[in-house]
């Protein structure tokens, strides 16, 4: 082979990690998802996209992705380690309790949004057959790119995360029955619909079985054999082995290789390696989610959206809308509240990667015509690309849905200003209980206020001087003692509020001192230049703190390590306030003494 060969044969893997490791950071820089950067790199480099430009410019051909089908496979492997590791995060016991809405809310998603796009379909002008494939492909959404935007957020857990995982996990099981259905419309084929079903769903049963069984019995010892080697390389190819391994006896099976994954995940969820094991697992997966991301936006043949835009973009906007009416109406009848129904329904609207799987496979069986096909896959990648934006608009508009919170008439009585507080505490979180703790234990009366209505609820029971209300209300801080107050300790960590407190009550107030929480060094030096006394950056706090707990540790006399500490955080403070005291903003009303 040539050296222009061989260089050939690894350009598509050398765009995918050019993507991930070079474009992607880029776009995140200017605030772009991760998914969505490789959704658009795939898109870019396919094809249809910059490829459509290589008979003009032939050299554009090393930057553009060249075949497509095997990158797709490759690409599997990343919702196969999804897969995996979402059934560490679960067990047994929970998928248990989670079985009215998988096999209910799941299983009735599937059969009406189903049976909707095939009618659809069917009157316009489809056989029957091919109505009910592209009914079956059209009505399941992405594993891949909902389950890592959920992940990513930290709300799998959430009772969003947790009704569309559900549905998701019955989609996953009905592509087997679905595959079945299309090798036996196959033209040629005498097989009926029931026997071949009932054979597929055995054949999986025993699979299922045989994974279960020998994982109880052997997956606990494999391991621990494993790490009495303490020889990490062998654990991670053990891991690898048991995720890939299972994957491809569900795959024997009829079944997906993320099931055969997921289903071994589960098994290692109830054993003591489960954090080891996600540890190794992570980095692969996310690398292998971000090819497959690559992958499906290289399936957006831009191409063909310029040449047919109008069958493409109907077909896209039909597909979402019914889909999440669907999604959300059934949701309500499971009893789910509205914000969860309306985000999940804006989450799995859209289609998913098995729409690929189950379409080519219908065309490769003479079942689907190419000029469908076309259209259907540029749209099914088209709502998958679209798929970040319906889940910012869908979680923004749920919030709509949210009730106002029930307060108890007896937390919006607002104290009466006798002109004893000396201290206004704004924000009664974690931060503001240890300042008040602080404040009593010095004998300095305060009163803290806070718009959480169970916190104060709590606060009070235990006696303490708290009160519900809107703390960036001004009039509100002015009832609760801030005329007499000599301070006003902002501990809130929204950067916009702070802000907007900050200004008010130094205006109105401009005796008053302002000691204020900041999120980092930057918001600081705002702070003080808006007219703050002195601002505590988090991260900054954080640092010196560690750095005098390590120092005594490493036997240096508590006495230097702790004046070296008051230095460092005075340094802090004076490069902090430069840009503020050139502007004759900064006050200091209580001078710091430095203790030694």
């Amino acid at each position: 082979m040539s050296a222009a060969g061989e260089l050939a044969s690894y350009k598509d893997a050398l765009l995918v990690l050019g993507t991930a490791g070079v474009v992607v950071p880029v776009l995140h820089r200017i605030g772009i998802s991760t998914v969505f950067a490789f959704l658009l790199s795939g898109a870019f480099l396919s094809g249809g996209g910059l490829g459509s430009l290589t008979p003009y410019l032939p050299q554009i051909s090393w930057l553009t992705i060249t075949d497509p089908e095997r990158l797709s496979k490759f690409a599997e492997w990343g919702v196969v380690f999804l897969l995996f590791i979402i059934g560490l995060e679960l067990s047994f016991e929970r998928l248990s309790t989670m079985r009215r809405l998988v096999f209910g809310l799941g299983g009735a998603q599937v059969i009406v949004s189903g049976a909707l796009i095939a009618l659809v379909a069917y009157a316009l002008g489809q056989p029957p057959a091919i109505a009910l494939i592209i009914g079956a492909a059209l009505c399941l959404s992405s594993t891949a790119i909902v389950i890592e935007l959920l992940a990513t957020q930290k709300r799998l857990s959430t009772s969003v995360g947790r009704t569309t995982f559900s549905i998701l996990l019955f989609q996953d099981l009905a592509v087997v029955p679905i595959l079945i259905l299309i090798s036996v419309l196959q033209p040629g084929n005498d097989t009926s619909i029931l026997t071949g079903i009932v054979t597929a769903l055995v054949q999986a049963a025993i699979a299922l079985i045989v994974i279960v069984v020998v994982g109880r019995f052997l997956l606990q010892p494999l391991f621990r054999l494993v790490a009495q080697t303490h020889n990490a390389d062998l654990f991670i190819a053990s891991t690898l082995f048991v995720a890939v391994s299972t994957a491809f006896v569900t795959a024997a099976a009829g079944l997906s290789m993320a099931l055969g994954a997921f289903v071994a995940g589960l098994l290692l969820a109830e054993t003591e390696f489960r954090r080891a094991v996600q540890a190794t697992v992570e980095p692969i997966k996310s690398l292998l989610l971000g090819v497959f991301f690559f992958s499906v936006g290289s399936q957006l043949d831009v191409h063909a959206l310029l040449s047919h835009p109008g069958p493409i973009l109907a077909t896209t906007v039909a597909l979402i809308v019914p889909q999440f009416l669907i999604i959300y109406g059934l949701a309500r009848l499971f009893g789910i509240s509205k914000p969860t129904a309306f985000e999940s329904a804006a989450l799995l609207a859209p289609c998913g990667e098995f729409a690929f799987v189950i379409l080519t496979l219908a065309y490769e069986s003479r079942l689907v015509n190419h000029d469908l096909l076309t259209v259907l896959l540029t749209a099914v990648a088209l709502t998958m690309v679209l798929i970040p934006a319906c889940a910012r608009i869908g979680r923004k508009l749920s919030k709509r849905y949210i009730p106002p919170p029930t307060i108890d008439p007896a937390l919006t009585v607002t104290p009466v200003s006798d002109g004893s507080v000396k201290a206004l505490v704004v924000g009664y979180g974690r931060v503001g209980q240890l300042i008040g703790d602080m404040l009593a234990e010095h004998k300095i009366s305060y009163i803290a206020v806070d718009r959480a209505p169970n916190l104060v609820a709590n606060a009070r029971q235990e006696g303490k001087p708290v009160f519900y209300g809107d703390v960036t209300y001004v009039e509100f801080l002015e009832h609760c003692g801030l005329d007499t107050a000599k301070a006003a300790i902002i501990t809130i960590h929204k950067e916009a509020e702070i802000d907007a407190i900050v200004k008010v009550l130094r205006a109105r107030h401009p005796n008053l001192l302002i000691v204020s929480r900041a999120k980092d060094a930057a918001h600081a030096r705002h702070l003080y230049e808006i007219g703050v006394n002195d601002a505590v950056p988090e991260t900054i706090e954080a640092s010196l703190q560690l750095s005098e707990a390590a120092l005594v540790g490493l036997g240096v006399p508590t006495g230097p390590v702790i004046a070296s500490i008051h230095e460092k955080r005075d340094e802090f403070r004076t490069e902090l306030q430069g840009a503020a005291k050139k502007a004759g903003t900064v006050t200091r009303a209580f001078p710091r003494k430095r203790t030694t």
